[in-house]
């Protein structure tokens, strides 16, 4: 089997299709389940397309509007996602472009399931947090995904926290109730600015030196946005079995309708994204199977910052400090629960004993929350209240009095 289609030469999917431990794999996947383990070729080499496609509307913006003056035009950018676009005078073209793509509703959009799949976001609580980011550490070993984030310093050394904690705020914006059907709502600001910082990111690192765009294909590219959407659904759902997090089916297919549609607000091409369990998990699988392992020294580095962050700093004294270390101790123990343990192996991480501990002894308390809040009524809703409650003051205590920034302007380090 092979492609007939461009594929970044990092991306080993056709070529590790060929060896014989995938295909005696797959040949026992179809022999059990009836179906491949993997998308159809088409989708396969359309996805291996996306890999070298940007952001164009909002990359003309950046290009012809916020270059010229990234203040004025940030000030502006607030202004219009409050009020509306009509609300400035003399808007520039691409700016107008991107908005009406922005507000206009898909046809295939359905705001009730939406609102389903934010409420599951909301129900996760700060367990959102732990799952997406110990999932997130198993693709900083791809250098397609560890360069740009290595080169702009945001998730590296002792930023790690802080930008963080501005991705907690971006899954806690986007899944407030009416957070995306809402026009003006501070979820759908947040997510405009996210796929500017996005677009400012990629320009930097396209062309840098340390870039390879045969190899890699482009930053931040339309392939690995859609990996990050499905990595907030199917995904985690099936990762928080472990921890006593009951999804059902119905609730993981409005998730991921709810991040199809937060992917059409970050300027990704969804057409093609996964509407079905399987189909995602397929996807997922195809990725797996392509992975090169070739971030080196900038994937070390960031995967080994993410729990670092969380050790408590030496200004911390008292209850600040015990809860920094709980952090530190209870974020080793999950990236032991959502990372292949291959891959942490390769890496210095904290230890997860004794803290996994406090995990499998909260396993039955959270399992009988979840059937409750499925089976007696009255109960969903008060489970819900407690999650996004302890949520925000989760990142409030991180946080410490800071906003999040989701800035666009800041230069490479290096």
């Amino acid at each position: 089997m092979t492609s007939a289609t461009r594929t970044p030469t990092a991306f080993t999917y056709w070529e590790n299709r060929q060896s014989p431990r995938i295909q005696r794999a797959e040949a026992l996947f179809e022999r059990v389940f009836r179906s491949s383990p993997f998308p159809s070729d088409d989708a396969a080499r359309e996805f291996c397309e996306s890999l070298f496609l940007g952001d164009t509307v909002a990359e003309n913006f950046v290009d012809e509007v916020y270059a010229a003056d990234p203040t004025g035009t940030r000030a502006l950018l607030d202004r219009a996602l409050a009020h509306g676009i009509d609300s400035l005078p003399d808007v520039p073209e691409s700016m107008r472009i991107l908005f009406d793509e922005f507000e206009t509703e898909p046809d295939w959009l359905d705001t009730d399931l939406v609102e389903r799949g934010a409420a599951v976001w909301r129900r996760w609580g700060t367990m959102l947090f732990t799952v997406a980011g110990g999932i997130t550490l198993e693709m900083y070993t791809e250098a397609a995904v560890a360069t740009p984030l290595s080169l702009a310093g945001g998730y590296a050394g002792d930023n790690a926290m802080r930008r963080f904690l501005e991705t907690c705020k971006f899954w806690i914006d986007t899944s407030e109730p009416g957070a995306l059907s809402r026009i003006g709502s501070e979820g759908r600001a947040t997510a405009m600015k996210v796929r500017v910082m996005h677009v400012a990111v990629r320009r930097k690192v396209d062309g840098h030196p340390e870039w390879d765009r045969e190899k890699w294909g482009y930053p931040i590219s339309q392939g690995y946005q859609m990996l990050t959407l499905l990595g907030g659904s199917t995904v985690p759902a099936l990762a928080l079995r472990l921890v006593g997090l009951q999804t059902t089916a119905d609730e993981i297919r409005a998730l991921l309708h709810f991040q199809k549609y937060m992917g059409h607000l970050l300027g990704v091409a969804v057409s093609n994204f996964p509407t079905t369990i399987a189909d995602s998990l397929r996807m997922t699988a195809m990725v797996s199977a392509a992975r090169s392992y070739d971030a080196g020294p900038h994937g070390k580095e960031l995967i080994e910052s993410f729990p670092a962050g969380f050790a408590p700093r030496p200004e911390q004294r008292g209850l600040a400090r015990l809860r920094a270390r709980y952090n530190y101790g209870i974020h080793g123990a999950y990236t032991a629960l959502f990372m292949s343990p291959v891959t942490r192996s390769d890496y210095t991480m904290p230890r997860a004993f004794p803290w996994v501990l406090i995990i499998l002894l909260r396993f039955p308390l959270l399992t009988a929350i979840e059937l409750s809040r499925r089976f007696l009524p009255g109960v969903a809703p008060v489970v819900e209240k407690v999650a996004v409650a302890q949520r925000l003051r989760w990142y409030r205590d991180q946080m410490n009095g800071r906003e999040a920034e989701f800035d666009a302007n800041g230069a490479l380090r290096r």
